[in-house]
């Protein structure tokens, strides 16, 4: 894929500092490119940073100005504690617009992740539950909002799809965020969307199970109900696969007529075999989208893949659920600064996992240069 990003001065730039003048002895674009080019290469908090700019402080003058050297850890801690996450994710989001035209942003999974260790004890803080939205095709995380409760993501969710273009994408969601109002918001933005119903939706998760229960007994006689079945093995687990989608039925017609454009729904059961135990799992759905499982498939499956593309990936390479960053917008602005760098790494072309592109381009600076998008 051809890209013709800005560079990372160039998404920084507009980004007003929250900084007094006083208090501007290092230039914000600096701090917030050094932060990024620290974290692609391993930082992991305020103190990482400032040693990786010592270490690479000749290197780093071809990019940036560093009027007065290197800021230290306690500068870029006081910054992105100040710095309000929106203003940060703004330079993020023209880095993604830039991107728009080569990407095509055709399914957007929408998930939430909590930061176990961000909660503070002494101010009463709650743990951050960050709620993300990712492109699926292209790996790459579209925007963040950040709340202090996972019960809070039905607030979350419609600021979040705010930042974002919907204009022709499948937007998935997990039943926390099937709510009336979201999917109003997703088809008004030009999008579809896929949503998961559980019994926070008791009485629309009755009627489809009520709807799938009687097209298994009746052997699927209803010729409106369309099949796909797939089959995965790996790592000795076999897990198969059976989707089934429906035209909204006309018995559901009073139930879903508050749901904007609702026209299909969907049931997917998963059976999983491991060891010689055998799980099964039960999901349904509401959609926008017409008839055509091939398509439902895909965005259902789309959706799980964000647990091993960006929550597995944050927790295990990034080792997130680790991190003590606790005070103001710390915590936030850590984690956009984490899915800022893993969203640039998933954009490079070369060889390895995640974890091994993280080590080459602290190793190698043609290699830092290359994933960072960085021009002298």
């Amino acid at each position: 894929m051809a890209r013709q990003a800005q560079s990372l001065a160039e998404c920084f730039s507009e980004i007003v500092d929250p900084r007094s003048e006083q208090a501007r002895l290092h230039e914000l674009v600096d701090i917030l490119s050094l932060s990024v080019l620290a974290v692609i290469a391993g930082a992991e908090g305020w103190e990482d940073i400032e040693e990786f700019g010592k270490q690479k402080r000749l290197w780093l003058k071809q990019f940036l100005r560093l009027p007065h050297g290197i800021p230290s850890h306690d500068t870029i801690s006081r910054v992105f504690r100040l710095l309000r996450p929106e203003a940060f994710q703004e330079g993020f989001a023209r880095w993604i617009s830039s991107l728009h035209a080569e990407l095509g942003l055709k399914l957007v999974a929408v998930d939430g992740k909590t930061l176990r260790r961000s909660h503070d004890r002494t101010t009463m803080k709650s743990a951050l539950h960050a709620v993300c939205a990712w492109s699926v095709a292209n790996r790459i995380v579209l925007g963040q909002q950040s709340v202090d409760e996972k019960s809070n993501e039905i607030t979350a969710i419609p600021e979040l799809l705010k930042l974002l273009e919907l204009h022709g994408a499948i937007v998935t969601i997990d039943a926390l965020g099937c709510q009336k109002e979201i999917a109003a918001q997703i088809v008004a933005g030009g999008g579809d969307y896929v949503l998961a119903v559980k019994d926070n939706q008791r009485k629309l998760a009755e009627a489809l199970r009520e709807h799938f229960d009687q097209l298994h007994e009746t052997d699927f006689a209803d010729a409106n109900c369309r099949r796909r079945q797939t089959k995965d093995k790996g790592h000795g687990r076999v897990e198969q696969r059976y989707y089934y989608q429906s035209p909204l039925p006309e018995s559901m017609r009073a139930l879903a007529q508050d749901w904007s454009e609702l026209k299909t729904i969907g049931q997917v059961v998963s059976i999983t075999k491991r060891d010689g135990k055998e799980c099964s799992e039960v999901r349904y759905y509401i959609s926008s989208l017409p008839p055509g499982v091939k398509r439902f498939a895909e965005a259902v499956r789309g959706h799980w893949g964000i647990e091993n593309s960006l929550h597995w990936t944050l927790d295990v390479t990034f080792d997130e659920d680790r991190s003590r960053i606790r005070k103001d917008f710390g915590p936030d602005n850590f984690a956009l600064l984490r899915r800022f760098a893993l969203s640039l790494l998933q954009q490079d072309t070369s060889p390895g996992s995640i974890k091994k592109k993280r080590k080459r381009a602290a190793w190698n600076n043609d290699a830092l240069a290359k994933i960072a998008m960085l021009t002298s």
